[in-house]
């Protein structure tokens, strides 16, 4: 069986979403995600915590 390479992998949670919802309503809610999502992946790619990882962006100042 042949492995996914981490392009793959990353571009399967977007199908996955897209199947079970449907579609995404927005341009900036398929952006938000594909955000979130890269920040989760990283996060596990280089073994660090992914709630703690969320908590500190969450605490960044808003950029205009």
């Amino acid at each position: 069986m042949r492995r996914n390479n981490v392009s793959e992998r990353a571009v399967k949670t977007f199908k996955v979403k897209q199947k079970v919802s449907g579609l995404f309503r927005s341009t900036e809610g398929a952006k938000a995600y594909a955000v979130i999502r890269s920040v989760i992946d990283t996060t596990l790619k280089n073994a660090q915590n992914v709630l703690v990882a969320l908590m500190l962006i969450a605490l960044l100042p808003e950029v205009e």
